[in-house]
């Protein structure tokens, strides 16, 4: 069971957020984290964004996808509106770094990114939202508003305890190296992005 491990207001540069890290056990290097942004009103309708761990992308600014762009659009939006971020542990789909490179070559042979996946013997998703629902949970989250594109997180929410309210969309405008991932994001996945442009 996730427990709160420990908390702490820090300063970014969208603003203020109160970081709270959650694990099973104390000694956990990796936990799941909360960003809350300050003057956030929990017992109200709440902006959630529940957002996978990207190193590639948030870290070193990959423009193979727009994670690290949805990231700080989601900083920049509960800073200005309030909510907050659930930030999930779950690197490459919960694949992992090292499988996710070894998708990226695999991509770079002319394979989509499920069927990178899949090539390697891996699931197309293999992420738990359930994490995300506990920690809300432990949060006293009652109803909110879902930042995202992804029905399968909207799905989540709506067979939880846990009003789902409205959905925000979070939409970043494609590049050359991003175009062909975010089509499958739509083509595959369902994700709910503009027909003309999906990653506008």
């Amino acid at each position: 069971m996730l427990q709160l491990q420990a908390e702490s207001n820090v300063p970014t540069d969208f603003g203020e957020f109160r970081m709270m890290a959650f694990s099973e056990n104390e000694k956990d290097w990796m936990p799941h984290m909360a960003l809350i942004a300050k003057n956030t009103d929990l017992s109200k309708p709440v902006n959630v964004r529940i957002h996978s761990e990207c190193i590639t992308g948030e870290v070193f600014h990959s423009k193979k996808c727009e994670c690290g762009q949805q990231l700080n659009s989601a900083m920049q939006y509960m800073q200005e509106n309030g909510g907050l971020i659930i930030y999930l542990r779950q690197e490459g789909r919960n694949i992992g770094i090292i499988n996710k490179l070894k998708a990226y070559a695999l991509q770079e042979k002319g394979l989509d990114t499920v069927q990178a996946n899949l090539e390697l013997g891996l699931p197309a998703d293999d992420r738990d939202f359930g994490i995300a629902i506990e920690m809300l949970e432990k949060l006293n989250v009652k109803s909110l508003n879902l930042m995202t594109n992804n029905p399968e997180k909207i799905q989540i929410i709506k067979n939880s305890n846990i009003n789902f309210n409205s959905r925000i969309p979070l939409q970043i405008k494609s590049n050359d190296a991003s175009a062909s991932y975010l089509k499958t994001k739509k083509d595959f996945f369902g994700h709910l992005l503009d027909d003309e442009n999906p990653g506008s």
